[in-house]
């Protein structure tokens, strides 16, 4: 099997898919994948869509890309379309990756099944503390930062994880950059500067939690005006009686008005 350093299919950029397509690709392939797992056929674009959480319209659209129309009456070839997008996203081959920074969240990012499953293959794992070399983490043994240069060229990696704290982020990015990499995956929580022709993916937890807590908030908003307009009126007040000068004494007005 090729590894990504070896062989690169054409990109999405050459054939001309719009980002916002690539970056819903992964979401059609997991949503067949789960249905090839099932030996479902064949798939309507409605299904899918609603699998991949997306509007019918917007999937044909993105599968027009591909040169994928379905069949009227019959829809998708689950199977064709998994290689068709596995194809498209360079998934038809093996992709060597290193984890830089093997603390509790590049453990755990060592430890996922999914990588394998998806077509990277974790190479290396790469941590600054001396006390970590040669500690085996997911059955990978951990290897000093000194040796980061050596590692990438050796495995033809070219992608990089960065699960380190904010301050050695840069730092580990601009070697991984110079070491040949070309696609990084960020964790850490600061915005990294690389040269272009570089990739960047940004995984910030915390941003996406806030991003939940605005909307938390704004349904709370919602829904507080909906109670008072459900709630019963309260009575009127009792009106004022505003005796007129020319009213009897008990405010009704004489039959017959004095000379």
């Amino acid at each position: 099997m090729a590894t990504g350093r070896t062989h690169r299919p054409a990109t999405s950029r050459s054939r001309g898919i719009p980002e916002a397509t690539v970056a819903r690709l992964p979401l059609y392939l997991r949503a067949l994948t789960a249905l090839s797992e099932r030996s479902v056929p064949t798939v309507s674009s409605e299904e899918l869509a609603a699998a991949a959480g997306v509007n019918s319209a917007k999937l044909r659209k993105d599968f027009s890309y591909l040169g994928s129309y379905g069949t009227r009456g019959v829809g998708y070839d689950v199977e064709y379309l998994v290689y068709q997008i596995s194809r498209e996203l360079g998934l038809t081959q093996d992709w060597p990756v290193v984890i830089v920074g093997i603390g509790n969240l590049g453990a755990a990012l060592a430890n996922y099944g999914g990588f394998a499953s998806r077509g990277f293959r974790v190479a290396a794992l790469i941590d600054a503390d001396p006390a970590m070399a040669g500690k085996p983490v997911a059955g990978i043994r951990v290897q000093h930062t000194d040796e980061l240069e050596k590692i990438i060229a050796g495995n033809g990696v070219s992608i990089g994880v960065i699960a380190t704290p904010a301050g050695a982020a840069q730092q580990v990015c601009d070697r991984l950059v110079g070491a040949g990499v070309t696609s990084i995956l960020n964790f850490a929580p600061t915005v990294l500067s690389v040269p272009e022709g570089v990739d960047v993916r940004k995984v910030d937890l915390s941003i996406e939690l806030q991003i939940l807590a605005f909307h938390e908030q704004r349904k709370a908003g919602e829904e507080a005006p909906a109670e008072e307009e459900t709630a019963p009126p309260a009575a009127p007040p009792a009106a004022a009686v505003t005796k007129r000068p020319d009213t009897g004494p008990d405010g009704d007005v004489p039959a017959v008005m004095p000379a």
